[in-house]
């Protein structure tokens, strides 16, 4: 399994570096994200050539990394600027090991409303949906007064 050197690369990630995801990524690996669904290498490297294009020093930190036979779990928070403004988003991965040691399967999970919520348009209309979906802070509070 090559989970130390797959945490190595995400840590140091870099647009140049993305070629290396033949080395980590099985040739027939399946990657999926909140808004990407992909199998192979040249799609899951376009995915990290569009944040470097679409983000500014964007950038991962490892949190922590626990592994079970051919399986990993990795804490992460990914950090940018997008639009000049500063980005950060907590994430899980769970990974699959093939026998070859490189990633078969790999599957984020974040909430993709931390980054809807810093778009101009968008983020306001997410904000009044999150504000109307969740319970009222009026009720909360008098709640837990009782």
């Amino acid at each position: 399994m090559k989970l130390n050197d797959l945490v190595d690369w995400y840590s140091t990630l870099t647009q140049e570096s993305v070629s290396r995801v033949k080395e980590l990524y099985h040739e027939e690996a399946h990657f999926r994200d909140p808004f990407n669904n992909v199998y192979g290498h040249n799609a899951i490297a376009a995915i990290f050539l569009h944040m470097f294009e679409n983000t500014q020093h964007p950038e991962f930190q490892i949190k922590s990394v626990n592994q079970a036979g051919d399986s990993a779990w990795v804490v992460w928070v990914f950090s940018c600027l997008l639009r000049d403004k500063a980005l950060s988003i907590e994430g899980v991965s769970r990974l699959e090991f093939c026998s070859d040691g490189r990633v078969i399967e790999h599957r984020d999970y974040w909430d993709s409303m931390d980054m809807f919520i810093e778009l101009p348009l968008l983020g306001r209309i997410v904000e009044y949906l999150k504000s109307r979906m969740g319970p009222s802070r009026m009720e909360f509070q008098r709640e837990s007064k009782s």
